[in-house]
């Protein structure tokens, strides 16, 4: 049977684009904003932390992308007694051979979606540390590569605190966005139920592109021409974080490369062929948000992180 992504390598990175979009759509309804987000961070080679409260289609949201791409797809359900092994994988000893053979653990796919992340010890969630910056793990002393491309999908619920971790700070500045899908509209979740009576979407939903479409949409993404204004005005919403009020710490440099390689997957999505100052505005807090630490005081007093960086699009000139 003819797959139905088999025609897509003539098609442009936007048609790619919109030939993907359109899928997770048939299951993620009024949530246009949320796939954009994720698939902008999907072809720039970044990680997404979705952070959100139960039931609002977080780990289906990632399922459905993973199910519209054929690569492969692991997923790890994060919980107290996981142990980092069982996400590298293990090394277990051959008698008849009498060597040891290393057996991979999820972490070598393509996709991975880490479901419930805070659930694990930090000592679990620290064997992702070095995949996620690096595309490697380190294991019984050797190095082994993880496959291209490498995406992580977190979830966590931001209302639980019952056998839960938080995040460490290394590991939130390795997801280059976190975003949240929020409710949907009346109309839309009609249309869920309406969808659901005889089975749900995810279960029909088929791959409609494949490495090769990845590839060319990573390529491409790189492409993106961004000006020389436009990489300080990036810079100078960033910095401003670290000496804006009620912020302990603010964003590293690398809040500032995901930033302009996220800004150019919108831009090549839209059909541009430059990042625009509008591109950078859309990402701008779920790029830098989870990253800054807020001092105690701010946080008593109200001050979000997202309050922070929304005031510094407010004051940062827009170059001309």
């Amino acid at each position: 049977m003819e797959n139905s992504y088999s025609k897509t390598h003539d098609l442009s990175s936007k048609e790619i684009y919109q030939k993907i979009f359109n899928n997770i759509q048939k299951v993620i309804k009024g949530q246009s904003a949320a796939i954009r987000k994720l698939l902008s961070a999907f072809a720039s080679g970044g990680h997404v932390l979705l952070e959100d409260y139960p039931g609002t289609g977080k780990t289906t949201l990632a399922k459905a992308l993973a199910y519209s791409v054929d690569v492969t797809f692991k997923r790890i359900q994060f919980t107290p007694d996981l142990l980092p092994s069982d996400i590298l994988g293990i090394s277990i000893l051959d008698p008849k051979e009498r060597a040891f053979h290393f057996h991979e653990g999820p972490i070598f796919a393509h996709i991975v979606l880490a479901d419930e992340i805070n659930r694990a010890s930090p000592r679990t969630q620290s064997a992702l540390l070095e995949a996620m910056a690096e595309f490697q793990v380190s294991i019984d002393g050797n190095l082994r590569k993880l496959q291209d491309p490498f995406f992580v999908i977190a979830t966590q619920n931001p209302v639980e605190s019952r056998g839960t971790y938080p995040l460490p700070e290394a590991q939130m500045d390795r997801f280059a966005l976190q975003f949240s899908l929020g409710y949907i509209s009346p109309e839309d979740e009609v249309n869920l139920l309406c969808d659901q009576i005889q089975q749900h979407p995810i279960e029909t939903i088929q791959p409609c592109i494949d490495l090769q479409d990845i590839i060319t949409l990573k390529q491409q993404v790189k492409e993106i021409r961004i000006s020389e204004k436009l990489k300080s005005y990036l810079v100078n919403i960033v910095n401003a974080t670290r000496s804006a009020q009620g912020v302990r710490l603010g964003a590293s440099p690398r809040a500032s490369i995901a930033l302009m390689k996220i800004a150019q997957a919108l831009a090549l999505f839209d059909g541009y062929e430059f990042v625009t100052p509008e591109h950078i505005q859309e990402l701008a807090v779920s790029v830098i948000a989870h990253r800054l630490i807020m001092e105690n005081q701010a946080r008593f007093s109200g001050i979000t992180a997202t309050v922070v960086v929304e005031d510094i699009l407010k004051s940062v000139p827009i170059p001309v």
